[in-house]
């Protein structure tokens, strides 16, 4: 394999490695029936005049399946902690006890499961285009090469090569759907 093609290959994979990597971050965000500290991911909370991630003024964990518990550093945020957790509309009430904040995760209905679960197909597929759409690109880098004097079978080897990346990489956007349809359905 040339340079040329040696660089375009691995461009491709690690777009392609770029993509699994978000569709692990999305489907992280799906909530399965346990509670995970990253479901309070995208929650932001005023502190000394700024927007802050929930982790980053206080430590979030998980005791049991059912319960997150979110430990302010300082016990002057524990007002707007609530009040961002309220206003994230993730569908939690937290309790306040003074001392820290507790976040009952309600159990899953069976329909709830249903959109979840379509949910996470909907962002494998979106991985799944993004993948095809990497392939397409590093095809078209292939052609081009072929155009600068490239030899044709060794285009075609990276042609293939490329396919074969497409394979691995739409198998593991699979292999990652599957294992969180599992995780949502499980009761």
């Amino acid at each position: 394999m040339s340079e040329e093609t040696q660089a375009i290959y691995n461009d491709t994979k690690e777009q392609m490695t770029n993509a699994i990597k978000h569709l692990e971050r999305e489907l992280l965000h799906i909530r399965a029936g346990k509670a995970n500290p990253s479901m309070l991911d995208g929650v932001k909370v005023e502190s000394y005049g700024t927007l802050l991630p929930l982790n980053q003024v206080s430590s979030i964990s998980t005791p049991d399946p059912r319960t997150i518990i979110v430990q302010p550093w300082d016990k002057n945020t524990m007002e707007s902690i609530e009040k961002a957790i309220m206003a994230a509309n993730l569908g939690f009430n937290p309790q306040n006890d003074g001392t820290l904040i507790r976040i009952t995760v309600p159990a899953l209905t069976e329909e709830r499961r249903k959109d979840l679960a379509k949910k996470a197909k909907e962002v494998t597929e979106t991985a799944k285009i993004s993948i095809r759409t990497i392939r397409k690109s590093g095809n078209d880098a292939a052609k081009k090469l072929e155009k600068e004097g490239v030899p044709e079978d060794e285009v075609k080897r990276l042609e293939n090569d490329i396919q074969q990346l497409t394979d691995e990489y739409t198998d593991k956007a699979n292999n990652l759907l599957e294992a969180k349809e599992k995780d949502i359905m499980t009761v």
